[in-house]
């Protein structure tokens, strides 16, 4: 590769990241913003305008950035960055619009799984490094909530990846079955008889309320309950670095949204109006805009307003139990649809 191939790469890299990083900002915002005005709207109360949001985090950049005295300064600073960097660079390993993503490799799910764990981490870490007791205390539900919603979470990777690279009865038997661009490039909806059918519905429910508990978000957030700890994780910060972290909270929102669009409704509807170049750009972009509305809404608006914040015994009970036993039926489901699919049925019945 010459200088002038190297060039191209780095400034289509440097370009593509920082568009990445003013569309998940701007449209995470954006989103907080119709979450917070549908549910209120929902409990019978106006709601603050779709702009709150960027509003909140223009005024927590210009107040004092508070530091405790015996926090541990450095650790305290830097975890609200890591967070939002680690949340953002997820953002370059999604396909978003119809475009292909920034960065494509054969286990990029592999470590979309990884990196989802860091900005949980940097609430958890600075919560330490505060010396609160009520961060302190945040930090170890939001350590059990993170061990408890990783298994199902994993079932769902690795049954949709089964799906895509096996061999036998039922699986397409594709090469980089971990990859995104090759997950959205075959629709498992597309190949799947009855019983897959049902299976990934199962997988679909259990990502949605997988979600919530990622975001921290009610019926989940007790590692962040106002009512008990004073908002735990988030209680010393303030300023730039409480800024930062609201800012991860609304790109991780887009990051978890898309993650479920690729994985299950990863459409587009250029080829369908038969639409090519600037035109296809336009409208798939809409449309996903307006898929992502969608997931949040189920997924985030509606399990918030519907549902009380569980206790941390009841939100690792939930997981461990309930949400792994449905995605295992979901992996069952789908393993047992090319054995006992509808053709099979009919051989076993001796109907034609």
């Amino acid at each position: 590769m010459d200088f002038f191939e190297i060039s191209k790469t780095l400034v289509k890299i440097v370009l593509g990241t920082i568009g990445l990083a003013i569309f998940g900002i701007v449209f995470g915002l954006f989103y907080k913003g119709i979450d917070r005005k549908l549910s209120a709207r929902m409990q019978g109360r106006i709601g603050p305008p779709l702009r709150q949001p960027f509003r909140d985090v223009a005024k927590l950049f210009t107040k004092e950035n508070i530091v405790p005295d015996n926090s541990i300064a450095w650790i305290f600073n830097l975890t609200p960055l890591i967070g939002l960097a680690a949340t953002i660079s997820i953002l370059l390993y999604l396909p978003i619009g119809g475009f292909e993503p920034l960065f494509s490799q054969n286990g990029d799910l592999i470590l979309i799984l990884y990196l989802l764990i860091i900005p949980s981490l940097a609430l958890v870490i600075g919560g330490f490094s505060s010396g609160s007791p009520y961060a302190i205390v945040g930090a170890q539900r939001e350590m059990a909530t993170m061990i408890a919603y990783e298994f199902p979470l994993a079932i769902i990777i690795i049954t949709i990846a089964w799906k895509l690279s096996s061999t036998a009865v039922g699986g397409l038997g594709l090469a980089n079955a971990f990859s995104l661009t090759t997950i959205t490039a075959n629709p498992l909806w597309n190949t799947s008889g009855p019983f897959a059918f049902v299976g990934l519905i199962i997988l679909l429910l259990v990502l949605v309320i997988v979600t919530p508990a990622e975001l921290s978000k009610i019926p989940f957030d007790a590692p962040e309950a106002e009512t008990e700890i004073g908002g735990g994780l988030l209680v010393e910060y303030s300023g730039r670095n409480l800024a930062m972290f609201y800012l991860m909270d609304g790109v991780k929102t887009v990051v978890m949204a898309s993650i479920i669009i690729a994985l299950f409704f990863p459409y587009n509807l250029s080829p369908l109006l038969g639409l090519e170049s600037y035109p296809a750009y336009v409208v798939d972009i809409i449309f996903y805009l307006i898929k992502l509305l969608v997931v949040i809404v189920f997924s985030v608006t509606l399990i918030r307003v519907a549902l009380a914040r569980l206790k941390i015994d009841q939100i690792v009970y939930t997981y461990w139990v309930w949400l792994t036993l449905l995605a295992l039926v979901g992996l069952i489901c789908i393993m047992w649809d090319g054995q006992l699919g509808l053709p099979k049925i009919v051989e076993i019945l001796g109907l034609s």
